[in-house]
Formats: structure tokens, sequence, C-alpha cells
């Protein structure tokens, strides 16, 4: 799988010789605001006119269950097979759909005074208290939300405006559309802005610094440092190394490294930092997706991390602006007896190291980071790079709408 555009004979030349690192331009170092990124720095709460996964499609059945997404309160119900998702406020008084329940096949009831509203529409087709020829029945309503089930989960799309979704295959990693895989994940819900979540999960910095504790990573060696460049490719980013150096000396302080004597040595020009050991066992399916790097990112926040034998994906679910619900999943693209391995492996140690343990100290920075303000170093290339897509892919999905900012319902519709 190849994580650099060098030879290796190239590779294996600059893991051997200190070069000094470029550095960005002053006016990109040291900013205190996002000023830079006016769509990004207002998306607190997330970008609309995209999927996002909720929650298990298990999860969802004829109990109406609550969430909230892009700060919007929803609920899911099902209903002769189909999930729907309505906005969860009765119009009446404003009481939760969610706490009410299925009285007439097709619709929820709100438990306060049976208001009836039919799912597929939305709109007031009964009202249980004021009998059959209530004035109010077909002229009021809540918003409902187009829902898709994809990877086992159900997922909603938040509009911008009034526009008809885009198809959800267009979203989803490519790999994952055209190929038989197998997966197990994790719904985590987080403290801390889901914008903090993405950008750790792209983060070039963090990764060999506070994972070095990680379980996970406990006979694996993490580089101390590195020079990346970011590489956009079709609608991702990604981040390809171009140097890497397993330890260093620093002037008057003294020598760092990660190297432990149980830790299995990395070989020489080593530019995967998941890709630590022997790598003649690619799979064959992540090998013919001919990655230009080991991480990428996408619109509205997907984070995908490409293993020799596994991929390994990250959702940034925006609940409001001080949560988030964080979305783990690791797929591996074998059939047969096989499935049974991966689901050993990954129910027995990969749920509770990987997106358990490790995962875990990501939500612990998460939740206390705290900007802007803030001052940027060479490393947060990535976080940049995200912002910019970001800014630049909402503008032109704000253009396109016909909108300059997006619009949120929190009240009942008139039909």
């Amino acid at each position: 799988m190849t994580t650099s555009e060098r030879s290796p004979a190239a590779r294996k030349t600059a893991a051997k010789e200190p070069v000094k690192a470029p550095r960005a331009s002053a006016e990109k170092i040291g900013r205190q605001d996002w000023s830079s990124w006016p769509h990004y720095d207002k998306a607190a709460s997330g970008f609309r006119g995209y999927w996002y996964p909720v929650t298990w499609a298990s999860h969802i059945t004829g109990d109406p269950k609550p969430f909230t997404l892009c700060g919007e309160k929803i609920t899911l119900i099902r209903d002769n097979g189909k999930a729907y998702a309505l906005h969860d406020r009765c119009p009446h008084r404003g009481v939760p759909l969610s706490e009410g329940n299925q009285q007439f096949p097709g619709t929820v009831s709100c438990p306060y005074h049976g208001w009836t509203f039919d799912l597929p529409t939305g709109s007031l087709s009964a009202v249980i208290t004021d009998g059959p020829g209530c004035r109010l029945t077909g002229k009021l309503g809540v918003r409902t939300y187009a829902v898709e089930e994809r990877l086992g989960m159900v997922w909603v799309y938040m509009p911008l405006a009034d526009e008809e979704p885009h198809p959800i295959d267009e979203q989803l990693p490519e790999e994952l559309v055209s190929n038989a895989f197998v997966m197990g994940g994790r719904f985590d819900p987080r403290g801390g802005n889901w914008r903090f979540a993405c950008e750790n999960g792209f983060d070039e910095g963090h990764a060999k610094y506070l994972h070095r504790t990680a379980l996970w990573r406990l006979f694996k060696p993490m580089p101390t440092w590195n020079i990346t460049r970011i590489v956009p490719e079709g609608r991702w980013i990604y981040r390809v190394q171009d140097e890497v150096y397993w330890e260093a000396d620093f002037p008057g302080v003294g020598r760092w490294t990660n190297k432990r004597w149980w830790m299995k040595q990395p070989p020489e020009g080593t530019f995967n930092l998941g890709n630590t050991g022997a790598t003649d066992k690619v799979d064959p399916v992540i090998e013919s997706q001919g990655f230009p790097g080991f991480a990428s990112l996408s619109m509205p926040g997907m984070l995908r991390i490409a293993y020799p034998t596994f991929m390994h994906y990250e959702f940034y679910v925006p609940i409001d602006d001080d949560h988030h619900m964080y979305v783990g999943v690791m797929v591996n693209f074998k059939q047969g007896w096989d499935t049974l391995r991966f689901y050993g492996k990954y129910l027995g140690a990969i749920r509770w190291l990987f997106h358990g343990q490790f995962s875990g100290q990501d939500a612990w920075m998460v939740d206390v980071t705290d900007a802007p303000p803030e001052k940027l170093y060479r490393p947060d290339v990535s976080l940049t790079a995200w912002r910019n897509l970001g800014e630049e892919e909402y503008a032109k999905k704000l253009a396109a709408a016909g909108v300059t900012e997006p619009t949120a319902d929190t009240t009942g519709t008139e039909a």
C-alpha cells in the first residue's frame, strides 16, 4: 500500500538523513481566531445538507426514541419495517413526541392530548381528544426528515432548506459501497464540539504523543515527529508522510524517543503509522483503492484510516454546540469463516482497546479543548487543510441551495 510518492530508496534515504522542516508562511502560523473560515466558525452545531448516522438500525422499533442532531430534537420510530424521523415537538404544547406511542398504524401520537401525526408526511391526521371533526386536522404538522439505513445504521439527512437530499451512497466511502465486508463499531455520546473531535481525528501531531501510553500501541513504536503534506484527491484530503523521525535531540532539553525495549523496532523507511510491522499481507481490496496516504478526511466530518488488513472509520456527528456522537467503525473485507475470526477479535479485544481506551484518550482531549483563540504550529497543516475544505465545500453547498445561511426548524409547521 503506497503511503508516499517517493520511491522506496528515496524514502529510506530521507529516513536516515535529517532535513530541516519547511516552515509555513507567517500568516498561517499563530492564528488567534477562525475569521479565515467564517462558515466553519458558524458551524458549531454542524454542517447541514448532509447525511449523519444517528444510531444502530436494530435500536429503532415501534417505540419512538429521542435524539438531537445538529441542534434539532428529532424522534425516530419504525413502522412496518421502515424507519421515520420527525421533529420531536408536538405543536400543541411542546411535549416531545418521543414520549408518545403508536395508536394507529403509520402514525405517532402525542402522550398529552392525543395529537396524532402521519409518519411519512408529518401532517396532523387526528386529534383523539377533539373527535373526528377537529378543524386542525390536515392544517398543522411537524417537520419530517429523510431517513436511510446503511452499514447497519440509521442515517438522517439534515437539510439546508427544503432541498431534496443527495443519494447517501455519494457520501459514503466508495469502498464500502462496492465491496462486501464485515464490521464492528460503537456509538459513544461525548462532550466537546464536533469540530474539535474531527480536527483531533485528522490531527498530525497528537497521535504519537497522546497515544504513546495506549494499550493498542503497547508493542508498536510511534515516531517522535514527522513531516507531512496534505494531498487532495476527489472529495478527500489525505495526510502523506514524507519524513519520519523515531527519536530526536532537543537542544538544552534532552533526547526524546518513543522506542522501548519491549516494542517491535520500526522498519527503515516506514511511512504509514498503521504499518509498523510486516507489509507483505495487504488486503487486496484496500490495496486496490490506491490511497495516497494513511489517513483521509471528507465532508461533513468522516475520517478514514487505512491499515494493511482492515479499515477504520470515524464519524463525528454534531449533537449540539457542546456535545457530539462519536461513531467508530472497523471494517474487514472478509467473507465466509474469516468473518468469525474478525468478530472474535473485535468483541474480545479491539472494541475495548481501540474504540474504548485508545479512543477514550481522544475523548478526554476533545472535551477539554477550548479554541479559539489558538496558536497554530507547523503540524497543524492538517487542521487548516480540513478547515479550508469545509469552508470551500460548504460555501458551494449554500450557493447551490440558494441560501446564505441554513435554517433550523424548532416548532410545528402549517400543512
